[in-house]
Order: C-alpha cells, then structure tokens, then sequence
C-alpha cells in the first residue's frame, strides 16, 4: 500500500502558477471491495530566481511632470509560488523618485516609480537607477534591471483616460476578433502633442499579449487566442496611451476581463472495474462495475441533470383565499381594480393558469370582467353608494392539465361613499308655491319649540350627518334652530311689539368633502287666536269667485224649504190645539217656540298638522251672521309626507263645504 515516487517531479512544469499543485488519484480495495480517492499536493520550494524581461528599461519622462507622476516599470517573473514567489522591488537611492508597489487581483507583485520633485532637465539630463525584485524564500532569490530615464522637454498635457478601470465579461468560447472593451483617453494638446496612441504597458504578461488585441488608434480591445475558463478565470490588463508629441505624455488604465465559463466540456464517464461474469445467484445489491463522472465545468455546467417528467398534481393556490376591494363610487368605467395572484408548481401546460368570472348574479358579468390571462379584475361602469354598497363573486383559477385543477377565490367589492348628495328638505316641502305658516302666540316663553326642518341625506356617515343654521330672520334674536335636529325654538319670550309674521332662511349642510348645502324657508306668525290667522287666510281667497253667487242661491233654497215646512207644521199643531187652548195660550206657546235655547254649537278646529305641539287647539264658534253668513270649509294646500296642513277658507270648492251652526248674535223680535 506504499506510494512511491516513479520519477523526479517539477511542481512549475506540473501545475504552473496554479496553488495548490495536486495530483488525484483512485484506490481499489478488494475483498471488502472498495473504492478510495486521494490527492498527492506538490509543494513549492524556492528554486527559481525573479527574471525580468530585459536588463535594461529606458524611460522619457519630462521635466514639466509634476510630483505625484506615477510610471509603471516592468514586472520580474517568478514561477515559484506562495512565499517563493516575487514579494517585493527595492529601488537604489535617488532624490526624485520613490518606488511603490502594487499588488494584482491575483496576489503578484508590480511597481511603480513616483516622481516625489519635479526634474529639471537643465540641472540633470538624464538619472540611472537600479530595480531590484526579490521574492520570499529564505535566503531570498533576487533580480535586477537597469533604468536609464532621459529629461526632455516635454509636453504641456498628458492624455487622460475616462476613467481609470474599464470592467469586462466575455464568454470563453468567443470567436476571435470580439470586441472585449473600447478604451478612450484625450489630449488637450493640439496637432502631433494631441495624437493618441494606445498601446499595451510593458508590464503586461506575454500571455496577454496573446490572447488579446489592441487597436493602437481606436483603443479597441479585441479577442486574439482562445479563452479557457477552466485555465483563468480573469485578465487584469493594463494599457496605456501616448501623444505623438516629441516628448510624448502617458496615462495609464487597466482593463479587467472576466471569462465566463460555457458548456464546453462533456461529462467523462470512467470504468474504474467492471465485475464480469455475473454468477446467476447473485444477490440484490451486489457490484457489477465501478464508474465515475467528472465535469471539467463549473457551476451548473457540471452538475448531471436527470429530467423527471411532470404530472398536473397540484391545483392552483392563490396568495390569499379572499380578497376585499374597496372602490370609490362615480368611479370612471373600465379602470382595473385588483390583480388577483396565483402560482402553480407544475411546469408547462399543467402550469399555465386561466381565470374566470364565475356569475352567480347575472348583475355582476355586466359590471365586471376578468382578464384570463393575469388575472386582473375590470370595473365596466361607475358604481353608485347609494344603489348597492357591496358586491360578492367566485373567480375560478384554473390551469391546464388534463384533466384540469382549479381553485377559487372569493371577492368581495364595497363601494365607499364620496359626499355627491345635497340634502333634501322633506318639511316644509321645497317644490310647492303654497306658503307654509306655523303659528306661534305672542307671550310664548323662551324655549318653546315652534316647529321642525325636517331633511334627509341619500349619503352615508359623516357624508349624511346634516347641520341646521339659521341663515336669514326677520328677527334673528326671537328664533334659534337645533344644530342636528333641527328644530325651531323661541330663542326669547315674545312680545307685543314683535312682528306679526316672521321668515326664516334655515341653511342645511352636510359634513362630507366638499360640503354639501340647501335650504328651506320657514313662514311664522304670531297670532293671539287662530281666529286672526283665519281671517288672514280667508282674505288670501280672490275678490270675485264666480262660484259666489250660486253659494248665495243653494243657502237661499235651503232656507225657504226649511220655512215652509217650519210654517206647515206649525200650522198643523195650531190647528190641532186651537179646539182646547185659548188665543193667548197659543200666542204665549208660539213665543216660547221662537225664543228656544240654542242647540249644541258646532265647531271647526283650526290645527296645523305637523310638529305644532299637542295642546296648540283653539273652538271658533261663528254667528249666523258671521261674514255676511258664509259657508266655510277646510281644503289642504298641499299634501306632505309629514302631515296634512288645513286652514279654513271662505267659498271653497263644492263638495268640500261644511255648514258651520252657530247661535244667532242678537234673539228675534215677536214680530220676527
């Protein structure tokens, strides 16, 4: 079971500047049989010194750059790696110049030179100066340039590049002649000093140099070799660009090119043992041959996919199983109003969802629509509060397997209210040209309600609350209206001075945004009896009625029937008595039948109908002789959805008149 080396093994011709160095290798164990793998890592010793490219680097720098200049010098190569690789670059003493150095995303080494004071070119043409690079074993190995540099005039600017990095991705297998990045730099310089030339730095790797190329007037960075992911991952390339003047200005950038690994490379499928024949009686389980695969890919490139086929064994699933949507009324028609969402793990035609408006209310399919596809729900016309505040449907999700799966999803929809209804005043009623006149006694005590403005608001909440003030009065001291009852209260005692009528202007508001107002006029009197007030009404009547004369006519016929039957049957009685009674006894009966006690009186009661309190009654009792002995009769203004409102009017229509018997004002005469 030893390992042994077969021969001598050179860890920089094996792996190169990867680390680790590892060899893999497989063990078969039989009896048991078993398969074991191992790696053998080769570690690096410091035997290889730093070398750089030449001996000798010549450098132009003017005397006109200023401190801060930095001037990439040459990289040593080392092929050792670790802490036997090149570590660092020490610079021999100078006044100007100091070294720094940079590290590479890959761990190597560079340096820079760093002019600290400026050059005078007339004090010191030229300065020689010595690089070296030292790696990291112990002793270290080292390596040593010489660097002549030469103090010209120079050029006023130096070109500048755009920016400082330029980042890339390109695919391994990239055709060559790819553009891979297009670099720019300008000179302020006019003529041959403003020329740019682009150019790669010298420390850039020979392999670079390689696989890509660069145009040296355009700055594009093209494909040149073949890119292997699997043999580097990034290129960290720096480039440089150069004036044409006679001392040329130099500006440096860097170009890192990250290789992007495709499907190149197939499993590799090895036959480690194969077990051959097979005894007939081998038991379940028993190993026939030992196989491995290996990828040479990364990522998903290697990985072995087995495809398993899909079957439609899972419905629809909605993120939430029922959905609330709130929706301002006298919205525009045709606006969307909910994505309803749903996902399916099966793939393909088993994954593909549909939706459907399932109308349990034929109202609803021709309010709202669904898309099949996404799922979004439409509003097709503009909704009202007031006519229906919420609506309920199913939208069924189905995909489409065979046979299909589907799930469904309740929606609920509720029209929020917007304050697009005014008030309407239900008492007294707006829409009539009758006057509308409560009465109130004069006397009557602070406090006492009159009447009531009565309204309703189609909107709903806060939209509906209806606010009463009184806008105008004849006597804005005598009458106060309830903030949200509106009721009409005497605000003072009356008096005898107050006016005898009174007209309110009560303003109706609502609490929605904007508001929303109306108003109603309220007529007042103050009468001491009903009397008064009916007298006033009475005189609203018109001057010449036609109908007049054949009132006078009908209550002329009444009285002379009723005379001739009074007349016969008192001329009857007389006769019947005249055998028994003397004269005067018949004189003194006929008397006593002329002077006789009035009878039970009649009387019309004046109410208003409506909010007037209870008790607010008052008896008319009227002569025969009362307004030349007119029939009066009660007619309704208007009908109300609160109350009748009657007053007694003089020559009414026929049909409506109540005959009203009094007692007479003054007794008859014998004569009479």
């Amino acid at each position: 079971g030893a390992l042994l080396v077969s021969e001598r093994i050179d860890r920089e011709e094996l792996c190169g500047a990867l680390s680790p160095c590892s060899l893999s290798f497989e063990i078969v164990v039989e009896n048991p049989l078993e398969l074991y793998s191992g790696a053998v890592e080769i570690q690096d010793i410091n035997d290889n010194d730093p070398v750089f490219p030449s001996s000798q680097a010549r450098l132009e720098i003017s005397e006109s750059v200023a401190a801060g200049a930095r001037f990439p010098l040459e990289s040593a190569q080392d092929p050792d790696v670790g802490i036997n690789s090149l570590q660092t670059y020490q610079l021999s003493a100078n006044p100007h110049f100091a070294l720094d150095v940079q590290t590479r995303v890959d761990g190597s080494k560079y340096a820079e030179l760093v002019l600290e004071k400026e050059l005078d070119r007339e004090e010191q043409r030229e300065l020689h100066l010595v690089l070296t690079a030292l790696d990291g074993g112990s002793p270290p190995r080292s390596a040593h340039v010489q660097i002549h540099i030469d103090v010209v005039d120079a050029n006023d600017n130096a070109p500048v590049f755009n920016q400082s990095t330029y980042k890339a991705s390109v695919r391994e297998n990239t055709p060559s002649g790819t553009l891979v990045a297009r670099i720019s730099a300008y000179d302020l310089d006019d003529g041959p000093n403003g020329d740019i030339v682009y150019s790669f730095s010298s420390h850039t790797p020979a392999k670079v140099r390689e696989l890509f190329a660069l145009d040296s007037a355009t700055g594009d960075l093209r494909v040149k070799g073949q890119l292997d992911y699997e043999e580097t991952k990034l290129y960290e390339i720096y480039l440089q660009a150069k004036d044409k003047g006679a001392v040329p200005g130099v500006a440096h950038c860097k170009v890192l090119v990250e290789v992007v690994d495709v499907n190149d490379n197939a499993p590799e499928v090895t036959v480690t043992s194969v077990y051959s024949p097979v005894p007939e009686d081998a038991a379940p389980g028993t190993v026939v041959a030992l196989l491995s695969v290996t990828d040479l890919d990364s990522h998903d490139n290697g990985l072995i996919l087995v495809q398993v086929s899909d079957v439609n064994d899972n419905a629809p699933k909605s993120s939430q199983d029922s959905y609330d949507v709130y929706v301002l009324e006298n919205n525009v028609p045709g606006i969307p109003i909910l994505n309803v969402s749903a996902t399916d793990p099966d793939l393909g035609r088993n994954a593909h969802l549909s939706y459907t408006l399932l109308q349990s209310d034929p109202t609803v399919g021709h309010i709202f629509s669904i898309n099949r596809e996404n799922g979004t729900l439409y509003l097709l016309t503009s909704l009202d509060h007031e006519d229906q505040v919420e609506f309920s449907m199913m939208v069924q999700v189905q995909d489409g397997g065979s046979p299909p799966l589907a799930t469904n999803v309740s929606v609920s929809v509720f029209v929020t209210d917007l304050n697009d209804n005014a008030p309407i005043v239900l008492y007294p009623h707006p829409n009539t040209t009758a006057t509308y006149t409560d009465v109130v006694a004069p006397g009557t005590p602070a406090g006492h309600m009159v009447t009531k403005v009565v309204a309703v608001d189609a909107d709903a909440g806060y939209n509906a609350w209806i606010s009463y003030t009184v806008l105008q009065a004849t006597d804005p001291s005598l009458f106060s209206v309830g903030l949200h009852s509106g009721e009409i209260f005497t605000a003072r005692q009356l008096r005898e001075d107050d006016a005898p009528q009174h007209t309110l202007v009560i303003l109706l508001k609502d609490h929605g945004e904007p508001v929303l107002s109306t108003s109603a006029t309220v007529s007042i009197s103050v009468a001491e009896m009903v009397k008064e007030v009916l007298t006033d009404l009475t005189d609203m009547a018109p001057a010449n009625d036609p109908r007049k004369h054949v009132t006078f006519y009908l209550i002329l016929a009444v009285i002379l029937v009723s005379a001739a039957f009074f007349i016969t049957m008192l001329s009857v009685g007389i006769f019947k008595c005249y055998k028994w009674r003397q004269s005067k006894e018949l004189f003194n009966s006929s008397r006593s039948t002329l002077y006789r006690t009035p009878g039970p009186l009649h009387h019309i009661d004046a109410v208003r109908g409506g909010f007037t309190p209870p008790n607010f009654y008052h008896q008319v009792y009227l002569t025969t002789d009362s307004r030349q002995s007119d029939l009066l009769c009660k007619k309704p203004f208007t009908s109300s959805p609160l109350g009748s409102r009657q007053s007694t009017m003089r020559n009414g229509e026929p049909g409506l008149y109540h005959q009203i018997v009094g007692t007479a004002s003054r007794l008859p005469t014998p004569a009479e």
